[in-house]
């Protein structure tokens, strides 16, 4: 510490304000009232989503506010509130009292004390923080500029870690929302059907009408693309009215391989010691968005990788689908994770051919394939779906001049995604290096905004 960091409390610098929960009856899922926040089953990744509202609210956050868990198994969990909400008593807001712009210095003064507040909380079973136990916190204080200046770097590298994340975001609707217009809701084909006046089965009608309601704001497709689709619709067993001349395959027939993971039995990894060490992946490393966490990768010894797990080895390329537990998780293996490995919960898909692998994907994630996944789904000690029943899921397969179209237009989004979110991994990864050192004054702040300057 250098002297002129004191030593003094948490209660010094902020204002701590606990949850009260309302009660049961005032509560609504219809907007009525107040957003409510009872813990971080509303928590996104920088702000929360709200699913409940009160109409008699006990305590606030501010917009601006730092939210914290405060009791449970995820105590010690942040948000930021980006309006007011009404908190229950699982939360605190808590904000500094010389303004929002020493905020990121409060949740960084938090998040490196946090080991030593969750070893102070008190409950049998799950930690419970209380508001004097956070107001009595021992920190270390540096004068109130460098407070500032700590908070503004933190504060950038924030900010640019939560933009990465809003831009992925909108990069995989606009994926997700070509895929379906395509695949899912035909709507090519109804533009043509409808400019030659060709017959539209009943079934597709309503969808039919919502296109020509549109009419001058529906954006037609290039000639030489939009010529590509048929004006008509056949009727196919498997998965009713699909377009005149596309055929209805199966996943496997897109398939080089088709496997799944094994897991690594203890005496395995206990027996390999002092080895080069090889990414395992798992269910819970795939999150919501198709990303994989690869910052938090459990990591297996090279001789179990290459041995009892060798017809696991990853690829880059290969399309991850969960299988077990948290069933229908997707996610393509990047660059970095080939030659990596994965548990038996996680089957990975092939491409027969690299240009089809996001078509292939946006399959999997398609609303139709992900319906029939659940109903497949075998109830056992965990819940799980056969490869077999994945491999002869049916899909729909247009010409290749519209999937190579499709392929290349996925591939520039999710090359775009892959940069975005390797860009935010080294800010976190720098962010991480920079708190404790900045807090203790091991690193001033121009050495700080070179680094996080250099840091693309």
């Amino acid at each position: 510490m250098v002297s002129e960091w004191k030593e003094n409390t948490l209660g010094s610098i902020s204002e701590i304000i606990m949850g009260q929960s309302p009660k049961g009856d005032s509560c609504n899922n219809d907007q009525h009232g107040h957003p409510l926040l009872n813990g971080p089953t509303e928590f996104g990744g920088y702000h929360p989503y709200p699913t409940q509202y009160t109409i008699d609210p006990k305590k606030f956050s501010q917009q601006g506010d730092l939210l914290f868990c405060v009791r449970g198994s995820t105590t010690g969990r942040m948000n930021w509130a980006d309006q007011e909400y009404a908190i229950g008593r699982g939360l605190a807001a808590m904000r500094h009292k010389n303004g929002r712009e020493y905020q990121p210095f409060l949740r960084g003064i938090i998040e490196c004390k946090l080991p030593e507040l969750l070893a102070s909380a008190t409950g049998s079973t799950f930690p419970n923080v209380s508001r004097n136990q956070l107001l009595d916190l021992e920190i270390e204080l540096p004068p109130l500029p460098e407070q500032k200046a700590i908070a503004h770097v933190l504060g950038a590298l924030d900010d640019r870690i939560e933009l990465n994340r809003r831009m992925n975001e909108t990069l995989e609707s606009m994926a997700q929302a070509l895929f379906k217009s395509w695949f899912g809701d035909f709507d090519p084909v109804l533009d043509n059907a409808l400019a030659s006046g060709k017959e539209i089965p009943a079934e597709l009608s309503d969808r039919a009408a919502a296109r020509a309601a549109l009419g001058d704001k529906r954006q037609p497709l290039p000639a030489e693309i939009r010529t590509l689709f048929p004006d008509e619709f056949t009727d196919s067993a498997e998965l009713g009215w699909i377009p005149e001349g596309w055929e209805v395959k199966t996943v496997s027939d897109f398939v080089e391989k088709l496997s799944k993971g094994t897991t690594a039995r203890k005496v395995d990894i206990s027996n390999a010691k002092d080895e080069p060490e090889v990414p395992f992946l798992k269910v819970k490393d795939i999150d919501d968005k198709g990303i994989i966490k690869t910052e938090k990768l459990e990591l297996i010894p090279r001789s179990v990788h290459e041995g009892p797990l060798k017809r696991s080895v990853l690829k880059e390329g290969d399309i991850l689908f969960s299988i077990a537990g948290t069933i229908g998780r997707t996610a393509v293996v990047p660059a970095e994770l080939h030659d990596s490995n994965s548990n038996q919960a996680i089957a990975f898909v092939r491409s027969k051919e690299k240009s089809k692998t996001y078509f292939l994907l946006q399959l999997l994630r398609s609303e139709n394939i992900q319906h029939r996944v659940h109903s497949r789904i075998v109830q056992a000690v965990q819940a799980n779906v056969s490869l077999t029943e994945l491999g002869n899921l049916p899909v729909i397969y247009a010409c290749e001049g519209i999937i190579n179209y499709l392929n290349e237009h996925l591939t520039g989004i999710y090359h775009k995604k892959f940069h975005l979110h390797s860009s935010s991994e080294r800010l976190i990864k720098l962010r991480d290096t920079l708190l404790p050192k900045l807090l203790s004054g091991e690193i001033r702040i121009p050495e700080a905004e070179k680094m996080v300057a250099e840091v693309a």
